[in-house]
């Protein structure tokens, strides 16, 4: 009867945990894409200062422990894309973090991947390729604060590899300080990432953080959208450690991978410009290549308990 108790309260907590990750990230998915796309005020003009927002959400979430500052520059770059390239192909194209921590893994920690492994590499890669080659609609295009589809994916790609490179070094402590948690982590990148951007955007006279700061007092609706996505960053952040804690990385991984979809769903439904079916095709493409990577993790941790167990 216990077990059965606590069996139940343990599908409670991870119940609770994919409703708090979902409902704050496909939020500050909505958030994202609107501030990078609205008109605000009656001279009907845009926030283009969106690398504040990395600025913001580390303040609001500000904590402590030590991480790199490719951490900083990695998710600025991610959203500073917005500018140039759609919602969904920016969620998409960032969807495929595996390459870089694959190759940065091979590079700087001479990990091995096995060949499953490198057919969902493809999977991800065709598939974000395939998406970025095929013509994005028009309506999309004319909502985009400067259309420029190289820049933004370039973008992207630089953010993926300092994703890499930080996912690297979080392994890396975590291998080496054992005891450091999930918050310690969450603490530390915080910290550093507000240090690195305050002194970005207001080092000096004409920093962007002085421009987006008028901006937001010229409209204060801008700053309350600002405010809100941020508080969706640090709540969904809270729930993405705790899951990790109490359920281990892979199932954190799965609730984050299908909330991609789903805001990419949910974006398309909101803005009222649907993708094409060879856009859909390519999401498909993308989100198999994930779930198949998810089911290795799955079959490997499965692989590990039976060892563990034998012992």
């Amino acid at each position: 009867m216990e077990a059965h108790g606590a069996g139940l309260r343990r599908v409670l907590v991870l119940a609770f945990c994919v409703a708090g990750i979902w409902s704050a990230y496909i939020y500050q998915g909505v958030l994202q894409e609107t501030l990078s796309t609205k008109r605000f005020g009656p001279d009907g003009k845009r926030f283009e200062h969106l690398a504040f927002l990395n600025l913001a959400q580390n303040v609001v979430c500000l904590v402590w422990s030590y991480i790199s500052i490719t951490n900083t520059i990695g998710p600025a770059m991610g959203i500073e894309a917005l500018k140039y390239i759609s919602y969904p192909a920016q969620v998409l194209a960032k969807s495929s973090k595996m390459i870089p921590v694959m190759l940065m893994g091979t590079l700087v920690y001479g990990i091995r991947y096995t060949l499953p492994e490198y057919l969902c590499t493809f999977l991800v890669a065709g598939g974000v390729s395939s998406f970025a080659l095929l013509k994005t609609s028009s309506k999309i295009t004319n909502k985009l604060a400067h259309p420029n589809a190289p820049l933004g994916y370039g973008l992207c790609f630089l953010n993926l590899a300092f994703d890499g490179f930080t996912n690297a070094t979080q392994d890396s402590l975590t291998a080496r300080y054992p005891k450091t948690s999930a918050w310690d982590i969450m603490l530390g990148m915080n910290l550093w990432g507000t240090i690195y951007n305050l002194v970005y955007m207001f080092g000096y006279p004409q920093g962007m953080g002085y421009e987006a700061v008028q901006f937001c007092k010229l409209h204060p609706e801008a700053a309350w959208d600002i405010l809100m996505y941020c508080l969706c960053g640090a709540v969904g952040q809270n729930f993405i450690f705790l899951t990790i804690s109490r359920f281990g990385s892979l199932a954190n991984t799965t609730i984050t991978t299908t909330r991609k979809f789903v805001s990419i769903v949910v974006s398309s439904l909101l803005s009222g410009n649907p993708l094409s079916p060879k856009q859909w095709g390519c999401v498909v493409m993308v989100f198999s290549g994930l779930s198949y990577q998810i089911y290795l993790k799955w079959r490997k941790l499965q692989k590990m308990q039976k060892k563990k167990k034998a012992t």
